[in-house]
């Protein structure tokens, strides 16, 4: 039988021998069957945890014509502050506000690959607005780094392979992403959500691993068992919620599964939804070829075969978002890969730097499009990949 709730584990346990063992168990089945988990105890304090979400909370709150200071439009990097509604996610608006930040580089130099252009200053908002939400996140976002970075070693252990597996796909300086969000309720959103309550739509996360922290009480993100039930995420204290992502399942040969995932926008009158979600970086000069044909290395078969009952036992998948973490005649790197998604989810910023980038991928959705009316399959195709597909989904909860 599928799952039909999110397990807990306490990080704290990976870091005494005696007790070690057990959590890598636990974070095997959790891997293998759910592809999302819940993590205590990451070391990170209560105080600092609330401190992060009343910054994050209150960029809101900030004038309008601070927030367009630095909008995502201003910047070929796609960081910065993008408007409600300014996302699309499986062909449909999301109904969100956010800013996205990251790991600080410098900007890229004029011969630097086009997809170097992710690699950016961040667009912060002014002190004299917010004088504490640079430092505090700034901060938030090296921490984070480090536990991600530990915990992809946990995974290789749990899965039986080099605790250094993964090593080669990071930078450095490898940059991490950070997406403060706020989902309004249905009742404010008005006409704006006559199309539905879609805060985010179904979707995969695309590399390795996301990190959500949970910012207010409200329920709202669901994740897809293998029988096409949504099972209810809801915010527990003091917990940041991971979600595997399609690059972890290409490269462990499936053992560990990505899951689909959704966020409803809250009720009318429940007030607005804040997440603060944290996606683990990967460098983007990684090649498919690399991922596809040399991997981390062969996980056990013996391992392989434990998944392949836990399949078995959960009968017959069904899921609503395609995997589609696959090399294709398009993008040869993750990074171009990347750079083609954010084209395709902020096709307001693509229409300023990239025209001829955002021309090529409408026209290869179009073409998909085409391909599956006369299939005569939807959207959802249990997992099969979109022939030459290579653009990873988009990541928010």
């Amino acid at each position: 039988m599928s799952f039909t709730s999110i397990p807990i584990l306490d990080f704290a346990l990976a870091q005494d021998p005696a007790t070690k063992p057990g959590f890598l168990a636990e974070l095997r089945h959790a891997l293998m069957e759910v592809g999302f988990l819940y993590l205590a105890n990451v070391g990170i304090s209560q105080e600092f945890f609330q401190q992060v979400m009343e910054e994050g909370k209150a960029f809101f709150d900030i004038p309008t014509e601070e927030k367009l200071k630095i909008e995502m439009k201003n910047a070929s990097s796609f960081l910065g502050y993008s408007r409600l509604s300014a996302e699309v996610t499986a062909g449909a608006i999301d109904h969100r506000e956010q800013i996205d930040i990251s790991t600080e580089h410098a900007a890229p130099g004029p011969d630097a690959p086009l997809y170097y252009n992710l690699l950016a200053p961040n667009q912060w908002p002014s002190p004299d607005v917010l004088p504490s939400f640079r430092p505090v996140f700034a901060e938030y976002i090296k921490r984070m780094g480090k536990i991600s970075m530990d915990f992809t070693s946990l995974i290789a252990e749990a899965i039986e392979l080099p605790r250094d597996a993964f090593d080669k796909y990071f930078d450095v300086d490898q940059q991490h992403k950070l997406k403060i969000v706020k989902y309004p309720d249905v009742g404010v959103l008005g006409a704006a959500g006559k199309d539905g309550n879609q805060g985010v739509g179904p979707h995969k996360d695309s590399m390795l691993s996301s990190y959500l922290l949970q910012a207010s009480a409200h329920r709202g993100l669901q994740v897809q068992n293998m029988r096409g039930q949504w099972i209810d995420c809801p915010p527990i204290a003091n917990t940041l919620v991971v979600a595997i992502g399609q690059g972890l399942e290409a490269l462990t040969q499936g053992v560990c599964v990505s899951t689909t995932h959704r966020v409803l926008s809250p009720r009318a009158g429940e007030g607005a939804r804040f997440s603060i979600p944290f996606f683990q970086g990967v460098s983007g000069d990684a090649a498919f070829d690399d991922l596809e044909t040399v991997g981390v290395g062969r996980v056990p078969d013996h391992v392989r075969a434990e998944r392949d009952r836990v399949r078995a036992a959960s009968g017959a998948r069904r899921d609503d978002v395609e995997f589609t973490f696959r090399k294709g005649g398009v993008a040869a790197t993750l990074g171009e890969a990347t750079l083609r998604n954010r084209v395709k989810s902020h096709p307001d910023v693509a229409e300023r730097w990239y025209p001829d980038l955002l021309k090529s991928v409408r026209g290869e959705e179009q073409a998909a499009l085409r391909a599956r009316q006369e299939a005569g399959v939807g959207s959802g195709t249990g997992g099969v990949p979109a022939a030459g597909a290579t653009t990873p989904p988009v990541e928010a909860h």
